[in-house]
């Protein structure tokens, strides 16, 4: 259903309980999601789609996901608010403490060493580019700190995501028993206090990161981030298109000094999307480190 151009509004209403996303809707919305936000739902996810974007369509009182789609695309107005709660709808905020830690070990454990070694007094940045409610820049800070770094050394912690709401919820902090299955009792004592069923993390680890908001898929919004040496992108390039891939790749390549590492996740691979990284073996982690 067209919209009034003029009026900006939508005036097609509808009230439904479910709302089902027919192949035609399927393709040219998630080609619309995949530019806007870098997601790619395969032919095979369309009914995961039509689970996750439902609730919206049907609180937008729309009678089909088309009419959504023309909001999305055309409506400048309502269309930025809009965006941010498809984003919000489709990510995946599985993450917990400690998760792949044989990368963060490589790093605390070489990669700082032989960055400090080479430029004693120059800061270390490292970027989480994908934080979610932030226990991967946390377990960073807290094995660079039990290491002795943060103390010692110049060293910069920024952790992005696309989701503010994530982000709101990074500091403030609080997690669930489920975040914190791979903490040790003596890690738990040392930097968290139990509160209510939650575990508060302590205030000074959580103000040595720089929180913020940032688009994978928009350039402007992240490049100043990958002048970082060090970036962790983890779980993320799964559910990009190879084309996002690559892209969000080569800004990396193109703005990360030398050397840079890029850590992503176990089961993911950049080898036949890029030969620009060379793919080393860091003390049991796999790296991609620009040379």
């Amino acid at each position: 259903m067209m919209k009034n151009s003029k009026s900006k509004k939508w005036e097609t209403r509808f009230d439904a309980t479910s709302i089902k996303l027919s192949e035609s809707e399927f393709n040219i919305l998630r080609d619309l999601i995949h530019g806007q936000i870098g997601l790619f739902f395969a032919d095979n996810r369309r009914d995961l789609l039509e689970e996750k974007l439902s609730p919206l369509v049907i609180e937008r009182g729309f009678s089909s996901f088309l009419d959504y789609y023309y909001l999305l695309k055309y409506d400048s107005l309502e269309a930025y608010t809009e965006w941010k709660q498809v984003a919000e709808t489709l990510r995946v905020p599985e993450t917990y403490f400690w998760r792949e830690f044989d990368q963060i070990k490589a790093l605390v454990e070489v990669v700082v060493p032989q960055h400090f070694s080479a430029f004693p007094t120059k800061p270390l940045r490292i970027w989480c580019a994908a934080c979610s409610s932030g226990e991967e820049p946390l377990t960073i800070a807290m094995a660079l700190n039990e290491a002795g770094w943060l103390e010692r050394a110049p060293i910069e912690i920024y952790a992005s995501d696309i989701s503010a709401t994530a982000i709101k919820k990074a500091q403030k902090g609080e997690y669930r028993n489920y975040s914190m299955r791979n903490v040790s009792e003596r890690l738990r004592a040392k930097y968290f206090q139990e509160q209510q069923g939650m575990w508060q993390i302590k205030p000074e680890m959580l103000t040595r990161i720089k929180w913020t908001t940032a688009n994978l898929i928009v350039k402007s919004q992240f490049a100043h981030l990958a002048l970082s040496p060090v970036i962790f992108c983890r779980n993320v390039f799964i559910y990009f298109s190879d084309k996002q891939i690559r892209d969000t790749v080569q800004t990396f390549f193109d703005f990360m000094p030398t050397p840079g590492y890029l850590f992503v996740g176990s089961s993911e691979s950049l080898l036949r999307i890029t030969t620009d990284f060379d793919l080393q073996e860091i003390r049991g982690a796999y790296v991609y480190v620009k040379k």
